[in-house]
């Protein structure tokens, strides 16, 4: 299916009780410190640095596929091993390089203070480890605005299993229903059909090469601050 751009001047408007956001394309552009983290470690290994272009394809589904892909693309033969023996290295690259270049897209703080006007409560939910997520929230200064954050490694699964949704939901005491999902990717897509809840994709993000307005989504915003526009708190 083919999803349609709406704007504000939608006439009925969503009823939520709570929000929940990705991370890394939704609400921060991160992926010059990925890329930077990525050519770090493949400096190390010898092989050729990738345009941050490509490695913006490979962000979606958590650093440990990013690493795997960034690997299989500069591979000359396979090495079975070498994805576990590198993974550390890549970390400790990323955690030096975390946040550094990271901006907030456009319309982010103008949403995020909408909703949180509207008396929304606001989830952060993304495949990133919390190890890198805590400390890029208190960088960029957004993380006084969730009152729940749920990470990669926070529970056994991750996006696009509905797991991370559905905690959100039972923490908040929400009904998914009532749980608006907004995302950059089918990850994020999947996971919130898959959990039950409404679901806006944005089309700036990182959709690991796929076109965002084939998905499976109820909107496509073009900001935070319009999907703010078309939301209303839904009665107690």
């Amino acid at each position: 299916m083919e999803s349609r751009t709406v704007e504000a001047d939608t006439e009925t408007l969503l009823p939520v009780s709570a929000v929940m956001f990705d991370l890394d394309g939704t609400l921060l552009d991160t992926i010059a410190d990925l890329a930077a983290a990525v050519n770090q470690m493949l400096a190390h290994l010898g092989r050729a640095p990738l345009p941050v272009q490509t490695v913006r394809t490979f962000v979606g589904k958590g650093i440990k596929v990013l690493v795997e892909r960034a690997l299989a693309a500069t591979a000359e033969h396979n090495d079975d091993g070498l994805l576990d023996r590198i993974l550390p290295f890549y970390n400790d690259c990323y955690a030096a390089a975390n946040g550094e270049q990271t901006t907030i897209y456009p319309g982010v703080i103008e949403g995020l203070d909408a909703f949180r006007a509207a008396g929304l409560p606001l989830a952060c939910v993304t495949n990133k480890s919390e190890r890198f997520t805590l400390p890029l929230l208190d960088r960029t200064g957004l993380a006084p605005y969730f009152s729940l954050v749920v990470a990669g490694d926070t529970l056994a699964r991750k996006k696009p299993d509905p797991l991370p949704l559905l905690h959100a939901c039972e923490t908040f005491g929400i009904v998914p229903a009532r749980m608006l999902m907004i995302g950059d990717s089918a990850n994020d897509a999947v996971a919130a059909r898959a959990a039950g809840c409404p679901v806006f994709c944005v089309p700036y993000g990182y959709s690991e090469g796929l076109n965002v307005r084939e998905l499976d989504v109820d909107a496509i915003v073009s900001t935070l601050a319009a999907a703010a526009r078309l939301v209303q708190k839904a009665p107690s």
